[in-house]
């Protein structure tokens, strides 16, 4: 079966830039033909190491066996059937149910959705809906999602200036600047941010910050919604990343790893605010496939094994031992929140000159939309102590490419 998928995907290269959507002109052109663990397969025998976890994607690896068998279990039994929140189906009851256990006593009601920026957008209309305002503050060189809405919440606007205008009432505050705080008033219906600022270079908040965002928010009778689309489900070191800071947000986002390897995000607040959506009028929030019965028997599964084989509790001693061995002269800055990190170099140039060098040595690394001179690593949760052996050896030799060639220039 791979031989075929092989030969297949060999002779479909054309066809990929003809009749594929692109989003760059310069797309990586990886030829996968099968994923196992943290590694993807190419058709001629290439391995590669997947150091992003498919952007934050696959927390638990490829193809985990646990999920794979509760994908093909559900859809053995059912895939699609009504548009969400108009039948009971026992994949996406347990899935709350879930969360619900895991989380604080406000963050009690769910909503499923498909993608993260599919949340993002339904979380603005819920708190539009729920307090009678229309304006949001967001953070500088934060990312939330691209279409319309969420990408109305984006700065700079590199990205979204050839597509305005977007929405009004939009303002920006400087993640852990305290002062800015003072923007939050009467008129914001909600402050978005990360927990941990992603796309800016894995930002972790300052001492007390979120707290006086959230003491802020109270104050102001404001919303306030935590974005841990990137940042939940383990990546950081607890299951949700707000629970090392003391605070509850009104709203929270999750998605990518959240569903296991399936399209799925969640919006998740209290049953009060949630109620909103459904009158005046009926249907405030709609989705055909969000939801997917699949998707959430594939995140049950993933849940589960998160919790039951104590993945999470791992993640501080793998984040000190790549810490311990990503030491060089060419690193300017270190900044890790679990098993993500941001390598920060010198420039772009040699942010692109390490990527290449690692992905024609086995390992796939990336960089960031709002900090391109640095290095992103998100590995999946499993990988081993070994595995990060190899693959900071592959990266420190990328690194000393770079003061070899200064040394001969």
């Amino acid at each position: 079966m791979i031989a075929y998928f092989c030969s297949m995907i060999q002779s479909h290269r054309a066809s990929f830039l003809q009749h594929l959507g692109q989003t760059s002109p310069f797309p990586l052109m990886l030829e996968v033909v099968d994923a196992r663990g943290i590694f993807l397969y190419g058709p001629n025998g290439e391995q590669w190491m997947d150091l992003i976890s498919g952007i934050g994607v696959n927390a638990l690896g490829h193809a985990d066996p646990d999920i794979v068998k509760a994908v093909q279990e559900q859809a053995a039994r059912f895939m699609h059937t009504m548009v969400y929140g108009e039948y009971v189906l026992a994949p996406q009851v347990l899935l709350a149910e879930l969360l619900a256990k895991h989380l604080p006593e406000s963050l009690n009601c769910t909503y499923l959705l498909g993608t993260g920026t599919e949340a993002t957008e339904m979380a603005m209309k819920l708190a539009k809906r729920y307090t009678g305002r229309r304006q949001f503050i967001a953070a500088e060189n934060a990312y939330h999602g691209s279409t319309q809405g969420a990408a109305s919440l984006m700065s700079p606007t590199t990205f979204t200036q050839a597509y305005r205008p977007l929405l009004p009432g939009i303002h920006h505050i400087r993640f852990n600047n305290l002062t800015d705080l003072d923007k939050i008033t009467k008129d914001i219906a909600a402050v978005i941010i990360e927990t941990v600022q992603g796309e800016a270079g894995v930002i972790v908040p300052h001492a007390n910050y979120l707290q006086a965002l959230r003491a802020k928010c109270a104050e102001t009778g404001t919303l306030l919604i935590l974005d841990e689309i990137q940042a939940g489900f383990g990546r950081t070191g607890n299951l949700f990343a707000f629970e090392k800071y003391g605070i509850v947000p009104d709203i929270l986002l999750l998605g990518k790893a959240f569903g296991g390897g399936m399209p799925l995000s969640a919006v998740v607040s209290s049953r009060e605010i949630m109620i909103t959506l459904s009158d005046q009028p009926i249907l405030g929030h709609i989705t055909t496939t969000g939801g997917h019965p699949v998707s959430c028997a594939a995140s049950v599964a993933a849940f589960n094994k998160l919790i039951s084989e104590n993945l999470i509790a791992q993640v501080a001693e793998k984040e000190a031992l790549f810490r311990q061995l990503l030491i060089h002269p060419a690193i300017r800055d270190l900044r890790p929140a679990g098993l993500w990190f941001a390598i920060e170099l010198a420039s772009f140039d040699q942010v692109q000159k390490v990527v290449a060098h690692c992905l024609a040595n086995g390992v796939i690394i990336d960089w960031f939309l709002f900090n391109d001179r640095s290095l992103r690593l998100a590995p999946p949760l499993i990988i081993t102590e070994e595995q990060i052996r190899v693959a900071c050896a592959v990266i420190l030799g990328g690194l000393d490419n770079l003061s070899q060639a200064s040394i001969n220039c």
